[in-house]
């Protein structure tokens, strides 16, 4: 089993100095307390949160594109052609209500802060006071130094320390962290029910199609067009086209996002980060059984609020009476003893 001091590290922290004196300290581990959440998120909770990296920006405009593409085979390539009203108006309404939840769960998980640790709090003032008593231990990340809690790692995107971060995605342009999960977890949901009704409207579309003899060859020239306008408002060429591309993106996503949605499923219920586990790490905290990790993961007890992007949304201004984080010189130690000297 790694020792505490190691499961505090930086996720990509690979220098060597440090470590002798983290040895040292092991026997104290148990002593080390973890640092309040209010303090440590109060000074930025209400700041706006956007990660500007190039590549988690450009894989988010393809993410929404790819969304308005689907929309726009779906509408305009296989219901507004339809004759078939009821059909049209009910697979139309769903679909757009999930591609809007998708999307607007989409942008929840990429402008909500992770929980990302305050930087530069590493310092003697600030420590001093936390009120730790003699004995205890903290710790410091090398690369935002700031005092890292348990659970958190440093992301080198977000240039920040996440708590309980499970993973970077560039989807989202974010990290998946304590306070965003619940909105990546609706949006690989609902993105996978959208690329499976696509799939499935598209199923029903080609049935229909070819059923009619949607043939260029058809001797019946006039019942030809006219099954060619139900079927579609382009050529028959251009049609097959466009939903071949929706059939490979919708099958795509869904096989992609089925699975991540199982996995952060997975994770919440276990309590256990990928990072985590990808390190080790699982049983070193107190896990919360399955049902008490969910509905901190979702807000509270099972409601609709569970499915909604907009639970929790405000457009109110916290209040300004947060706890200041005390300026001065950032300690040079890693590990971090107190009483300081």
């Amino acid at each position: 089993m790694k020792s505490p001091v190691h499961r505090c590290r930086d996720v990509e922290h690979g220098r060597a100095q440090g470590r002798a004196g983290a040895r040292a300290n092991c026997q104290q581990a148990e002593q080390r307390i973890p640092i309040s959440k209010d303090v440590i998120t109060s000074s930025a909770a209400s700041a706006m949160w956007f990660i500007r990296d190039a590549c988690g920006i450009v894989c988010a405009l393809i993410t929404w594109l790819l969304v308005l593409y689907a929309d726009f085979v779906v509408l305009f390539v296989m219901l507004l052609p339809s004759k078939n009203l009821t059909y049209s108006i009910v697979n139309g309404t769903l679909f757009n209500i999930l591609a809007f939840l998708a999307l607007a769960s989409h942008l929840r998980a990429m402008c909500t802060d992770p929980g990302a640790v305050p930087k530069g709090n590493a310092t003697k003032e600030y420590i001093e006071s936390l009120q730790l008593k003699p004995g205890q231990v903290v710790y410091k990340c090398p690369k935002c130094c700031s005092i890292k809690p348990d659970r958190a790692h440093h992301c080198s995107v977000c240039k920040r320390c996440i708590r309980k971060m499970d993973h970077h995605c560039p989807w989202v342009n974010n990290c998946v962290g304590e306070n965003n999960q619940k909105y990546f977890v609706l949006f690989t949901m609902y993105i996978a029910l959208v690329s499976l009704h696509s799939l499935v409207m598209v199923v029903f579309h080609f049935l229909y199609c070819f059923e009619d003899d949607w043939t260029t060859g058809n001797p019946h020239q006039k019942h030809h067009q006219q099954v060619t306008r139900e079927c579609s408002s382009f050529s028959p060429p251009a049609t097959v086209i466009l939903l071949i591309l929706l059939c490979f993106e919708g099958l795509l996503f869904l096989i992609f996002t089925s699975v991540m949605f199982g996995t952060q499923v997975h994770s919440i219920c276990t309590d256990e980060t990928g990072i985590e586990r990808l390190k080790g790490e699982t049983g070193q905290w107190g896990n919360l059984p399955y049902w008490e990790a969910m509905q901190a993961a979702f807000g509270g007890p099972p409601s609709l609020a569970w499915c909604s992007p907009f639970a929790q949304l405000s457009c109110k201004k916290s209040p300004p009476g947060h706890v200041p984080v005390p300026q001065g010189t950032i300690i040079e130690e890693d590990v971090i003893e107190i009483p300081l000297n």
